[in-house]
């Protein structure tokens, strides 16, 4: 039996473009003046000596912003430049140059599987912060509290079978009692190998009747028992 649901963003809750077409080009103009500004923050510090790390060479605030910038451009999932987007992002939210899209039919039914009892958590790229701001600043409001934990790249990659062992333990349920959503076959493949249960989001497309995991187009199919009594 499922008990918790365990959900990507991109693809799955809200749509592909608004993190390509709004989010990663906001970060990509803003970087620069952002570190320049706050590059004498322990916590930015701490963030920029990471990217030096990942890079393999020591860079100076300059050559850091350009490797990011590199990073956004070639969509790499890279843990220290997406907890410093998400202090970018931040400012965007708090001035109402966007807001974090949401699917109409993700909202319903994250909804209704909350007040359901089913846990629900997220786990994407971005960072934890970034996350919380996404959820928190929707048309729909502030949708942080239907979660019960949000996890990101520090607990491991996603499409590493690992990673998501370690998310049922830290969620504190068996693997097969928790279901992931997501809309990249690689990501379920690696929930699969965890034991965990799998379902996948095909926003855009026709369905693949020979796919290895089940695909369906909406929240409405995920869990069709349930929603058939709701």
């Amino acid at each position: 039996m499922i008990r918790a649901i365990l959900t990507d963003i991109e693809g799955t809750t809200s749509s592909l473009s608004f993190v390509k077409d709004v989010l990663f080009p906001y970060a990509r103009e803003r970087l620069p003046a952002f570190v320049q500004k706050h590059a004498g923050e322990p916590a930015v510090r701490k963030l920029l000596q990471q990217v030096s790390a990942e890079a393999g060479k020591t860079l100076s605030d300059e050559e850091a912003v350009t490797q990011m910038r590199e990073w956004i451009d070639q969509d790499r999932k890279v843990t220290p430049l997406k907890a410093l987007q998400g202090l970018v992002w931040e400012a965007g939210y708090r001035n109402g140059d966007y807001q974090g899209h949401m699917y109409d039919d993700a909202v319903e039914y994250l909804r209704k599987w909350h007040e359901a009892g089913l846990k629900l958590y997220v786990y994407s790229s971005g960072s934890v912060y970034a996350q919380k701001l996404l959820f928190g600043h929707t048309a729909f409001g502030d949708l942080t509290p239907l979660f019960s934990g949000f996890f990101d790249t520090n607990i491991g990659h996603k499409q590493e079978a690992n990673a998501y062992h370690r998310i049922a333990e830290s969620i504190g349920l068996p693997a097969g009692e928790i279901l992931f959503l997501s809309d990249i076959e690689a990501e379920l493949d690696a929930a699969a190998e965890a034991g965990m249960a799998t379902c996948w989001l095909v926003r855009d497309g026709e369905l693949d009747g020979q796919a290895t995991h089940r695909q369906v187009q909406t929240f409405i199919e995920v869990l069709p028992d349930r929603a058939a009594n709701q």
